[in-house]
């Protein structure tokens, strides 16, 4: 009895695990970043016309988690997670791994998965019953054998379809990038950085160790791909000087927000003075409270390039946060009237402008930070920033509302209904805000009940 109860456990732990793997960005934090994205919109541009999909309706949505791994999880969003950008090289690098993910979206990959998981748990569930007729028939090696054939079935059929998968999507890969006139030579790069990382973590590059994996192996992979891209017209393709040297920056400033102080400090010594290196200090002191020190690097940038948007924003937010809030006023005006109002700089200026608790600076913190949530709302910190001014002049119902629409984004669902419902008594009926009142309130039952029944 004691080995079927461990496979019944393990064989419900597989159909979980396949069920979770579509949802992984759910138990993930999303790093927002206003340079990041745009950065990572301009490489997916390009990609996303080759593929014929609407550009409005795809995004590239950054994840906090070190490891090195894209993917995509229902809808037409792609995850990129910061070890990924950390480990490449190129931003041609970055590109080769979003074209093949958007294979994924063109394919339907996401709804076929759910398919073929539905199939797996049928073939085990199927086994179970099997095993469970022969033991009440008395024959315990028949029912152990029966269930161990449904178990070993269901995974090799699920991991040959998700290999299958991989492979296909590696071929729309290189045809978006070919469309796009974008050389393959990064995908190889990425992909022979894969092979060799997998070498030294001893995994087998035998045909029969690929059995057990969800992909391919890197090394089959490049012997498919290599001929493919070096017969395309764009295999020669020089890469984009701009996109590189942008996607260096972003790297850059990236590690030193993420990475510890000294190991920071490793990579960017002191003595590199170029653009990638002070930027990435300057997020290590700043992040380290070494004020004078980041400030020093924010200003060293702003000499080079006085009309840069991120080392204005850079400079300001270093500034807010050491509580210098007066201070920060001036470069972050520059930085949002630069951007045209970009939400996540918006946000940040709103903030420095209620931060210096001068009544005059709340007008304009509330025009701030309303053209910040209308072009983005999915922005939790601007609707509590803008939540604080109205409750600051005594609209408390729509300070109630702003509440509501942070806390539904952060998934706190009971309070989103009380704030909700708050707000919805005391504003006007029939007003639009009402209505967005009514709406979130639904919304967040909506989730409470989808929870209830996940349970």
């Amino acid at each position: 009895m004691r080995a079927f109860q461990s496979f019944s456990v393990y064989a419900l732990a597989l159909v979980a695990a396949c069920a979770l793997a579509i949802q992984p960005v759910a138990a993930q934090s999303v790093l927002r970043d206003a340079e990041t994205e745009e950065l990572l919109r301009d490489m997916a541009a390009p990609l996303i016309e080759a593929s014929e999909l609407e550009p409005g309706n795809v995004e590239i949505v950054l994840i906090n988690d070190p490891s090195i791994n894209a993917f995509v999880a229902g809808g037409q969003v792609v995850y990129v997670h910061a070890g990924l950008l950390n480990a490449a090289e190129t931003a041609n690098e970055v590109q080769g791994v979003i074209a093949h993910e958007l294979g994924h979206i063109t394919a339907g990959h996401v709804v076929r998965f759910n398919e073929r998981t539905r199939g797996a748990q049928g073939i085990t569930i199927l086994s179970l019953l099997l095993g469970v007729g022969a033991a009440l028939a008395g024959a315990g090696d028949a029912a152990f054998g029966a269930i161990m054939a449904g178990q070993q079935a269901a995974a090799g059929n699920f991991l040959a379809f998700n290999r299958n998968q991989e492979a296909a999507t590696d071929l729309a890969g290189a045809r978006y990038l070919s469309g796009a006139g974008i050389s393959g030579r990064g995908s190889l790069a990425f992909f022979e950085r894969l092979r060799n990382l997998e070498i030294r973590r001893g995994f087998s590059q035998s045909d029969d160790a690929a059995y057990g994996r969800t992909h391919p192996l890197a090394g089959d992979r490049l012997q498919t791909l290599r001929g493919l891209y070096a017969e395309d017209p764009a295999w020669d393709a020089p890469d984009d000087a701009e996109l590189q040297a942008r996607f260096l920056g972003v790297r850059a400033k990236l590690y030193g927000y993420i990475a510890p102080t000294d190991h920071t400090l490793r990579l960017y010594p002191e003595s590199d003075t170029g653009i990638p290196a002070r930027y990435a200090r300057a997020y290590a002191y700043h992040k380290d409270a070494q004020i004078d020190k980041a400030l020093a690097e924010a200003d060293a940038l702003l000499a080079m390039n006085p009309d840069n948007p991120y080392y204005l924003e850079l400079k300001g937010q270093i500034l807010l946060e050491s509580g210098r809030p007066r201070d920060a006023l001036a470069p972050l005006r520059r930085a949002t009237d630069i951007t045209r109002n970009q939400p996540l700089i918006a946000g940040i200026f709103g903030h420095a402008l209620i931060a210096t608790e001068d009544e005059a600076n709340y007008p304009e913190a509330e025009r701030v930070l309303r053209a910040a949530v209308a072009r983005d709302r999915f922005n939790p910190f601007a609707w509590y920033q803008l939540g604080v001014v109205y409750a600051a002049r005594g609209d408390i119902p729509r300070a109630r509302l702003a509440s509501a629409e942070q806390q539904v984004m952060n998934r706190n669902y009971p309070e989103a209904i009380r704030s909700a419902q708050a707000a919805e008594a005391g504003l006007p009926r029939g007003t639009p805000d009402w209505i967005r009142a009514q709406d979130i309130g639904l919304e967040a039952r909506a989730a409470l009940e989808r929870i209830r029944d996940s349970r």
